[in-house]
């Protein structure tokens, strides 16, 4: 069975997303395999902008699988919040998969971080 990978060599900005967007409808899965929600891209469809984080843009369309995959770091509250706000505008969040073991961060993981930030200074 063929298949469609893209994978960046760079840390962002490589058109990882855009091209993801072009070629996820003529497939059956969209997997985010690695990151969290500290990037992210805009998917325009029509007059509409879709600003994905966490999301994989297979979400936006019909009869792709969205997955968050195993190596993806999700902090919850912006999961949800994605979501919703996908919810709310009509789109079909019903197909996404969530990996058992992909990572979950909570606020206590946020509060640790800056906490230890604080610690290390301009170390």
């Amino acid at each position: 069975m063929p298949g469609i990978v893209i994978v960046g060599v760079q840390w962002g900005d490589e058109g990882k997303g855009k091209a993801t967007d072009l070629l996820g409808e003529r497939t059956d899965w969209v997997v985010k395999f690695n990151g969290g929600n500290n990037a992210g891209h805009t998917v325009v469809i029509g007059d509409e902008k879709y600003a994905l984080h966490l999301l994989p843009s297979g979400i936006l369309s019909p009869g792709v699988n969205p997955v968050i995959g195993n190596g993806v770091v999700i902090d919850l509250e912006v999961l949800f919040a994605e979501l919703g706000a996908l919810k709310s505008r009509g789109v079909d969040t019903s197909r996404l998969k969530v990996s058992a073991n992909a990572h979950i961060i909570t606020q206590y993981h946020r509060t640790l971080d800056k906490v230890t930030e604080r610690f290390l200074g301009k170390r």
